[in-house]
């Protein structure tokens, strides 16, 4: 009889063991996760077509949170931000001018600091021009195609979406601070097309690509 308690007690102790070690396992990934998520590398789906054709509406792509740790931003990066205009909301735009730059649009053409930008990343899905009046009011939408000039304020940017005609960005709402980037978008690791048919509707040939 004392040997049958010995056994089942010991048996206890071991399912007590094995319950301990599978609850301690899933607190670690749920600790590591939570700390990825935090300080490293954050996943986003893109909601809105306002990156077109960079970005896709369905991509899902991954942040990096630690991107500017030991640097800063620069022009061109691709950066997710708390939205000055309500900081629950997150946005995704393209770095357009860093702190000092001037910034100016002329018909739908960007100038930065004097110099017609290159910006093979840009459409306009759009054909005809809005003429600029009160070109330093945000909040109308005669600065979508010429505004400023705009001088950047220090630990500041300016940003604007690829799909320029059918942005909400800079051009309306201001500068984004640099203690609101919460990082450089980097990859596309799944995309998928509501509209689509079946299998049509992952965009395989989107998967794993970098963004820039």
């Amino acid at each position: 009889m004392a040997k049958d308690k010995d056994k089942k007690e010991e048996a206890g102790k071991k399912e007590k063991s094995v319950v301990r070690e599978y609850v301690e396992a899933i607190l670690i990934a749920l600790l590591l996760a939570l700390v990825i998520r935090t300080y490293i590398v954050q996943a986003f789906k893109i909601p809105s077509g306002s990156m077109l054709d960079t970005l896709q509406i369905g991509d899902h792509i991954l942040v990096n949170k630690f991107a500017y740790w030991f640097d800063n931003p620069k022009h061109h990066d691709v950066i997710v931000f708390k939205f000055p205009q309500d900081e629950t909301r997150d946005f995704i735009k393209r770095i357009i001018g860093i702190e000092y730059d001037k910034i100016k649009g002329k018909d739908k053409v960007l100038f930065v600091n004097g110099e017609k930008q290159d910006e093979p990343y840009v459409v306009h899905k759009d054909s005809f021009t809005i003429p600029g009046r009160n070109q330093n009011l945000y909040g109308d939408e005669t600065v979508r195609d010429t505004f400023g000039p705009l001088t950047v304020p220090a630990s500041s940017y300016f940003c604007m979406g690829d799909n320029r005609d059918r942005s909400l960005d800079s051009r309306f709402w201001g500068f984004v601070r640099r203690e609101k980037i919460k990082g450089k978008a980097f990859i596309i690791y799944w995309s998928w097309d509501s509209k689509g048919k079946l299998l049509d509707c992952i965009r395989w040939g989107r998967l794993g690509s970098r963004i820039q």
